[in-house]
């Protein structure tokens, strides 16, 4: 009866204005009075019929089928929560589910209740906090997002305040007040920031202890640390480390089983890095080669140099995806997240070159960042670039190509970076996302369906797994900072320098398979890939990468047939030594051959593949100057 009244009222025309037109607010008040006094499974339905038809895709456009009702996990979470009402509720739901619809339904449903009377919005970021307060009118609750501490209260005509958790660090005991003076929930999002630091943890305990309720929302429920989460519970498992205990887990897995997210194809870049170490040596390597943690980071770093070619070739192949997808998606976005201001602003002037028009730069220090961020989300410009400030929680539901050129790798940051492009607004979208060709980035992505939980404790094992991938942490510090010790000697007479660097298309990844060969950037063989529909099913976008790599090796075959005698020549075989400690031994052997042969000293034969080949020390050089060296050693002894 209830929904047959909601059809009615909203075909009825509503008079919004002078100028008659047919209003939506209007209507969906009248929708608000019918349903008042209706009964709800989860109590008095008075004060939460707002929140029952909010955007779980805020701000502006809703997800696809979910506007309307609520989603069959936040109905579900609801009903968990209600069955015990506890005081303190773990969600962990993945990016682009819907945390804050969830929250703001149980908010209206407690206050509803006359459980509690006051909220606290606790958010990471003050862009967050006007998208709280916003999506909580939305809902019928009024949240002081101006709130500052030197307030010292916020006005009656609010119903509570969302700060940040900087803010309640700075004033723990300002914020404890605040709390006691009625019976308040705090709802913590994205409760891992908790553990950020000693003192916010601290903080947090401090000022919401005497909560009546606390509910903890969380996208990405780990920790690259072992710092506790406050309010979160910790149980050992059968290793005896202690793991975070959620009380409701949406992960990306069942979220993409039911269409509230969108799957993602990764775009993985490989090519030929050179550069210059401290010590003066010159060195190559190419991105994927089995190189040493060290090597690996600093061929890494050279492709993120926007002095290169590896970016500009990325950004172009990124920028065509962008445009296939616009085809089915017009008003589709892209955005490059990168490691500093400097690149950023680099990659900006490189992409409006490559796209004509103007490309939205957020830096995470300036005012209007969380405008831009806003104004970026409601028009249809192509580009963003962005350094810190796009993270959990901020809603851009348009993006759906995204350039990963910065150098973090932690599974935190990997899982919110990729969070910002799964959101989806009707069926068949699929994220585009384009990768460097690094061991570490390419794990994470291979784990995205993963669902973790936050160890407290290190393992002991001998393999340093402790069930948490920390993906190259070290190895980032080092990229970042400076060259390590193998590289110190001389540093003062050089520095660190990116020479060149060369991107090719390596493949794609897409539901746990991989499709694709090496091909150059702006190839038959490249758009094969880049040139996918932009609104595809799963199953259909698997289908059609089949039939693109056979499409490829088809053209392969042909290139390397004979014109004349219609022969097909061999491919070159693979190399025989994929690891550094197999080249280093055949090398070794090479040498010593060479040496019986030419009565030379081991050292002085070394001497001389160095200054032939370039390069540093073998302990130090890559799987490309190795191979150089096996190479020519072998075109010796071959002639000798």
């Amino acid at each position: 009866m209830l929904l047959l009244r909601h059809q009615t009222i909203l075909s009825e025309p509503c008079v919004n204005g002078a100028n008659g037109a047919v209003g939506y607010e209007g209507r969906r008040a009248l929708i608000d009075l019918a349903e008042v006094n209706t009964p709800s499974v989860f109590g008095p339905a008075q004060g939460t019929s707002a929140a029952e038809h909010l955007s779980p895709s805020f701000p502006e456009r809703a997800a696809w089928g979910t506007a309307g009702k609520l989603r069959a996990w936040q109905a579900e979470a609801l009903e968990a929560y209600f069955v015990h009402e506890p005081r303190d509720f773990l969600a962990a739901a993945t990016p682009g589910a819907g945390k804050t619809t969830f929250a703001l339904r149980l908010a209206a449903e407690l206050r509803s209740r006359r459980t509690i009377d006051r909220i606290t919005v606790v958010a990471p970021t003050e862009h967050l906090k006007n998208q709280w307060a916003d999506a909580a009118a939305r809902a019928g609750i009024r949240l002081d997002p101006m709130f500052k501490n030197a307030d010292r209260s916020y006005g009656s005509h609010y119903h509570g305040v969302v700060v940040t958790y900087a803010q309640v660090a700075a004033r723990a005991a300002l914020h404890k007040q605040l709390t006691e003076s009625s019976r308040t929930l705090v709802i913590l999002d994205e409760i891992h920031h908790g553990g950020d630091a000693l003192s916010w943890g601290d903080a947090i305990r401090e000022a919401f202890g005497p909560a009546t309720r606390r509910l903890s929302l969380t996208g990405t429920p780990f920790r690259s640390d072992t710092s506790p989460i406050p309010f979160v519970s910790y149980l050992p498992d059968k290793h005896g480390i202690r793991m975070s205990q959620s009380d409701y887990a949406y992960g990306y897995g069942r979220a993409l089983a039911d269409g509230v997210v969108r799957p993602v194809m990764f775009m993985v870049y490989a090519g030929h890095m050179k550069w210059r170490t401290r010590a003066g040596d010159e060195m190559e390597a190419k991105l994927g080669e089995g190189n040493t943690k060290d090597i690996t980071s600093q061929a890494w770093r050279t492709a993120l140099e926007p002095s290169g070619q590896w970016i500009p070739s990325v950004l172009r192949a990124a920028n065509s995806r962008l445009t296939e997808v616009r085809h089915g998606i017009p008003d589709a976005g892209g955005l490059v997240i990168a490691t500093d201001q400097t690149t950023a602003r680099a990659y900006a002037v490189i992409l409006e070159d490559i796209c004509g028009e103007p490309v939205t730069i957020v830096l995470s220090d300036e005012k209007e960042a969380s405008d831009r961020i806003d104004e970026f989300s409601k028009n249809t410009r192509r580009w963003m670039v962005a350094v810190r400030m796009v993270s959990e929680g901020v809603d851009v539901p348009r993006l759906a190509v995204g350039v990963y050129a910065t150098s973090a790798a932690t599974p935190l940051y990997f899982a919110q970076a990729i969070g910002r492009f799964v959101r989806a607004r009707r069926r068949g979208e699929t994220a585009s996302i384009f990768l460097p060709n690094v061991p570490g980035l390419l794990s994470l992505a291979n784990a995205l369906e993963l669902e973790r939980d936050h160890a407290l404790d290190r393992s002991n094992r001998d393999d340093g797994d402790d069930g948490m991938f920390n993906p190259e942490d070290a190895m980032v510090a080092a990229a970042n900072k400076e060259d390590k010790a193998s590289d110190e000697l001389g540093q003062d007479d050089f520095t660190w320098q990116a020479l060149d660097s060369q991107a090719t298309f390596d493949m794609v990844m897409f539901d746990g398979d991989e499709f694709g060969e090496l091909a150059e950037p702006g190839t038959d063989e490249e758009f094969d890939f880049i040139g996918i529909p932009g609104l595809l099913e799963p199953e259909q976008v698997s289908e059609l990468l089949r039939q693109r790599q056979s499409r490829q090796s088809k053209r392969s075959t042909d290139k390397r047939k004979d014109p004349v005698t219609g022969d097909i020549a061999p491919l070159e075989p693979p190399p025989l030594y994929r690891t550094l400690k197999e080249q280093r031994t055949l090398l070794s052997s090479l040498v010593g051959m060479w040496s019986k042969l030419a009565n030379e000293p081991h050292g002085m034969i070394h001497a001389e593949m160095r200054r032939i080949c370039g390069g540093p020390a073998v302990a130090q050089a890559s799987v490309t100057q190795l191979q150089m060296r096996i190479d020519l050693l072998r075109r010796r002894l071959g002639r000798s």
